[in-house]
């Protein structure tokens, strides 16, 4: 059994209805909050292994929430939303969320994303070689390997690799990612971005045109699997 416990923080009651079944007919522990300000409260008093909060909650934004729980709660927090606008996932996701879904989502894809936060919470940050099928990217080395194989990779497409791989299944924004790889002064050039994430592809892709490992979150950002 999963054991895991998961905080829902959502007003709507027939929400917070279909993912309780969904989650305890998968061996999660469910908890509830129906507020912002009993969410925060709950996850202080017994912090969960993962939070699915709403956005559009009756006494503060979900966006707030998010704030006030990253100022010290540092396991998954997936982001439940029937805004499927880009402002509203990038300023999510820039804010700390791990992960998205716009309502209405398919069962089968929710509980996927919460896996992958669940397990991405369970590995140590220590990890020096993150195995993903038929990659292996070795952190301290700094090298790619594809089937046993070893890439050629430039120094700035292994960073941004070894980015991706230390975000596992984290949506991470287009202005993240340059911030964190070329610095502040570039978080606006998602062309040059592009480039990079097309060149890596080549590389570690089967098909380039239909990536695997790196995934495209159209007009948002990139997503490692």
């Amino acid at each position: 059994m999963n054991k895991a416990e998961i905080l829902i923080i959502d007003d709507e009651p027939q929400m917070r209805k279909l993912l309780g079944i969904t989650l305890e007919s998968n061996d999660y522990k469910v908890l509830q909050a129906e507020t912002g300000k009993e969410g925060v409260i709950q996850a202080a008093s017994h912090p969960p292994e993962l939070i699915l909060l709403d956005i559009g909650l009756p006494d503060k934004s979900g966006h707030e929430i998010l704030k006030e729980l990253r100022q010290w709660y540092n396991k998954s927090i997936i982001i439940l939303s029937v805004q499927n606008n880009e402002t509203d996932i990038v300023t999510a996701l820039d804010n700390g969320a791990t992960d998205y879904l716009s309502k209405p989502f398919r069962t089968a894809e929710l509980l996927a994303r919460i896996r992958s936060a669940i397990r991405r919470n369970q590995t140590p940050n220590d990890t020096s070689i993150v195995d993903a099928g038929d990659l292996q990217i070795d952190l301290v080395a700094r090298t790619v390997k594809k089937n046993n194989q070893l890439l050629k990779v430039t120094s700035t497409e292994f960073n941004l690799i070894s980015l991706f791989a230390r975000n596992e299944g984290r949506v991470l924004t287009h202005r993240f990612i340059l911030k964190e790889i070329w610095g502040v002064g570039y978080q606006t050039e998602t062309q040059y971005l592009r480039v990079f994430v097309g060149s890596l592809r080549k590389k570690i892709e089967e098909n380039p045109n239909n990536p695997l490992h790196i995934i495209t979150e159209s007009g948002v950002g990139y997503r490692f699997q």
